[in-house]
């Protein structure tokens, strides 16, 4: 009885420090001429190229980034498919991998 306070305490504590972690991926990203880009996910935003983008939604595997998000979001400037790391644009097709 006595030892179940102190694990108790424990797990709550560990359970509270976890909540203010943030969460973030870090990938590495190659365009079709070879030039290297990072690109950071952290929470619903995109970094890439200096630019902050935020996330507009998901169809099926495909998350949808943009500066302002547009009414269909499939209109957005970047499309993410992270099971194949392949990022897309109307300019630019990446291939992604995470760090």
């Amino acid at each position: 009885m006595f030892m179940l306070k102190p694990i108790t305490l424990l797990i709550l504590s560990l359970a509270v420090s976890a909540c203010g972690r943030e969460t973030y991926t870090t990938w590495s990203c190659i365009d079709g001429s070879g030039s290297k880009s990072a690109m950071v996910l952290k929470k619903a935003q995109m970094q890439l190229q200096d630019q902050q983008y935020d996330y507009c939604g998901s169809l099926g595997p495909v998350s949808y980034f943009d500066l302002k998000c547009p009414a269909q979001i499939k209109d957005s400037r970047y499309s993410f498919i992270p099971d194949s790391g392949k990022l897309l644009s109307s300019a630019n097709e990446f291939q992604c991998n995470a760090l």
